[in-house]
């Protein structure tokens, strides 16, 4: 599949050097590094022979110990002083090096030849001035807003910063999103209009605080594992609640699951809400001197009564009144979700309800309270506040005018260089491509050929563009074999910068490893791009991750977001990461602080909003010959998404099933006279598919379960998606399971 180019000096680092004038500057510092195929790690950049830094996977935001050994790091321990995991690490966590030594790393770019199809390495020079040639030539034909690009909630904020800025303002292209908008988007979109900004109020020390924990479409047992972790670590014996319809681990370890039918949650936690009215178990106080739009919102759930509710949850009228007493009688009750919430059909609107539960209670801005998003990717939160795709810089406004000569006045730019108009959201831009609309697509540090939904209609979509670059740590990636241009990249441990967790902890990745061959760090990929596209001196100030987080915390200054307060790196570092916000001249006293305690929000008068609708029915009902409810979610804590990384660990793969598999109730298997470990067809109305079975009872009779980890299991899900945040609704579509004989493969 690659070719290797004859010329075996393809690096080009003294032309590259002379282009940017900078020969002492980091981005040649960083070229230094690949004067071999194999790398040179200067000592400068290991002065001790342990360093910290946080993990590069999930949301949590760990702190791991790296160890050294001749200038090359060689193993990793958690760190027991930081405040977030205090010494614990998941699977993924101790295995994080793993991924950097792969033998599929893209160890330079790689031009896909018009004739054979095949990948062949050539040097920088040669990809960019393709990257440019290309794409300004599809601009020149179709318009600016013929190009798009699609980015990640994994690499650093300082790297999400300057591509936005640079695809934006820079190369005009007006349509970026991130693969954020596929795990936090619903949430996103809640919290900016409950609270007035996408602000989730929590820090972890409220898992150890409440009294009762409330978890709807979540399973911190093995999506976040120590998070649950701090559950545990909770001294008052809590209730934990849970809403599931899968009988998750962190059902079995509840107090209360409560299986309900799939995407009944927004019936249910209305009427949990009117009975809490009813009763007068609510917060009056708080409601009226803070919130706006209870009156409304209690007209609303009336009609969500226990008889109601009953039938279209399948729990019982006593298990309904049962939840609403524990909510009532808790003292520190907290709410909390993740992508069984996010990814649905009326995500938004669920999210809004969970809020509006702790509002009416007064379970806000106190210990062990809150509605808290558990956010998904390690960098999800940096991505929704800095990333340039669906906020102006900042958590700002592109329709607002005043928004955006403040972000060209910091920036010192013209203003009309920002689009005065939003991006089309991720689904949107791939209807682009179908319609013709959008030409060329860049692709950096995600996988949509294997993750996003409906995948064999994505597969087919691409292939209508004109131009595909792919810029990732791998040439193997799904997305990467449909690549006219795929650019090399650096991963976590080669390179510096921000991320910020759940919790709004900003933390720290630090650079302990030269990436192999010609891979480059993101941010010099984008410097370089910036350069070769004749933007540069709009982004001279933007030197070194270092110097562009000075930037960020100007951008951040007023904003709920504000980091004013955190001094440089080495503060971050010093202090075990600091929550936003921290401003300016304020004393960082303790090192986990939530949110509203003063009960005040981000709209202009400071009140948070009841918002709510009437519930929607299920995007693709059953029928009768899709008759089973197939379910999609996380396998195992040692596997993360489309598993580029996770799969490279031998470790790794023992602790998962290494075929696809599809969980089926006792009962339907019986029925089905389906064996254990029997390969079955699992079919909807876009594909069918071969997994293993394998019979449990924690799914009910008539659903099924497969993990959202392999590759096939997206060839089946339904491209429907909330009408406000644009998230699709991964969790559910109607399928049927049958014996393999029954069918002509």
């Amino acid at each position: 599949m690659i070719k290797k180019a004859k010329d075996k000096n393809f690096f080009g680092t003294e032309y590259l050097a002379q282009l940017l004038h900078q020969k002492d500057g980091p981005l040649m510092q960083e070229l230094a590094l690949v004067s071999s195929p194999l790398g040179k790690l200067p000592k400068r950049l290991l002065p001790d022979t342990m360093t910290n830094m946080v993990c590069g996977f999930c949301s949590t935001g760990c702190s791991l110990k790296v160890h050294l050994k001749n200038n090359q790091p060689v193993n990793l321990t958690p760190d027991l002083e930081y405040p977030v995991n205090f010494g614990e690490a998941c699977p993924k966590g101790w295995e994080a090096l793993t991924p950097l030594f792969a033998p599929d790393r893209a160890v330079s770019p790689y031009i896909r030849e018009r004739t054979s199809g095949k990948l062949t390495a050539v040097d920088w020079d040669t990809a960019l001035k393709t990257f440019v040639q290309r794409f300004k030539f599809i601009q020149e034909r179709y318009g600016k807003e013929s190009l798009a690009f699609l980015s990640t909630g994994q690499f650093c904020t300082e790297e999400m910063a300057l591509l936005g800025a640079l695809a934006k303002f820079g190369m005009g292209i007006v349509h970026g999103d991130s693969n954020t908008r596929q795990c936090m988007a619903s949430a996103a979109v809640a919290y900016k209009q409950s609270f007035g900004f996408d602000a989730p109020p929590y820090t972890y020390k409220d898992f150890e605080e409440s009294d009762v924990l409330v978890f709807v479409g979540a399973n911190p047992c093995i999506a976040h594992p120590i998070m649950w972790q701090r559950v545990c670590l909770n001294p008052h014996q809590p209730k934990i609640l849970v809403i599931d319809p899968r009988k998750t681990e962190t059902a079995m370890a509840a107090t209360r699951h409560y299986s309900i039918h799939p995407k009944s949650d927004l019936v249910l936690l209305y009427g949990l809400a009117r009975i809490l009215i009813e009763n007068n178990w609510i917060d009056r106080k708080f409601i009226e001197a803070h919130t706006i739009d209870f009156e409304k919102f209690k007209a609303h759930v009336m009609r969500f009564t226990p008889d109601f509710v009953s039938p279209s949850t399948g729990l019982s009228v006593e298990a309904i009144e049962e939840f609403a007493r524990i909510i009532h009688e808790g003292q520190r009750v907290s709410f909390w979700w993740t992508m069984g919430v996010n990814q649905s059909h009326e995500g938004v609107r669920t999210a809004q309800a969970l809020i509006n539960l702790a509002l009416m209670t007064g379970n806000i801005g106190r210990p062990g309270t809150g509605a808290n998003s558990i956010t998904g990717q390690c960098n999800a939160m940096g991505s929704r506040l800095f990333s340039n795709t669906t906020n102006l810089l900042g958590g700002r406004d592109f329709l607002n005018p005043d928004n955006r000569n403040k972000v060209a006045s910091l920036l010192g730019i013209d203003v009309h260089s920002i689009p005065a108009q939003n991006s089309w959201p991720y689904d949107q831009i791939i209807e682009g491509i179908i319609a013709g609309k959008i030409k060329g697509l860049w692709v950096i540090a995600t996988n949509p050929a294997h993750s996003w939904i409906n995948q064999s209609e994505f597969r087919e979509v691409i292939k209508k563009l004109e131009f595909l670059v792919v810029q990732d740590m791998y040439y193997s990636t799904e997305t990467a074999q449909f690549a006219d241009l795929i650019l090399p990249a650096a991963g976590w441990g080669e390179k510096e910068g921000t991320v910020i967790n759940s919790e709004r902890r900003v933390g720290l990745f630090k650079k302990v490893s030269a990436a192999p061959g010609l891979a480059l760090a993101d941010f010099y990929i984008f410097k370089l791009i910036a350069q070769y596209w004749g933007c540069a001196r709009m982004f001279e100030g933007w030197f070194s991750p270092q110097t562009v987080f000075q930037i960020l915390k100007k951008l951040s200054q007023g904003q709920p977001c504000d980091i004013t307060g955190i001094e440089d790196y080495a503060m971050i570092d010093r202090m075990g990461g600091i929550q936003w916000p921290f401003l300016l001249g304020k004393e960082l006293r303790d090192k986990e602080r939530r949110l509203f305690e003063d009960g005040r929000f981000y709209y202009p008068d400071q009140k948070a909003r009841f918002i709510f609708e009437d519930e929607r029915p299920l995007p693709e009902p059953l029928d009768e010959q899709f008759s089973f409810m197939l379910l999609t979610g996380r396998g195992t804590s040692a596997q993360w998404h489309t598993q580029t990384r996770t799969e490279k660990s031998p470790i790794l793969r023992q602790l998962y099933p290494k075929n696809i598999y599809v969980e089926i109730n006792q009962e339907d298997a019986a029925g089905l006279n389906i064996k254990q470990d029997q390969w079955v067809m699992v079919e909807t109305k876009r594909a069918r598919i071969k997994a293993q079975a394998m019979i449990v009872q924690t799914v009910r009779k008539g659903q099924i379960f497969m993990p959202m980890h392999y590759v096939e299991t997206n060839k089946l899900t339904f491209a429907a998606f909330d009408s406000y945040s644009r998230q699709p609704s991964y969790k559910i579509c109607a399928a049927r399971v049958a014996h393999l004989p029954e069918y002509r493969i």
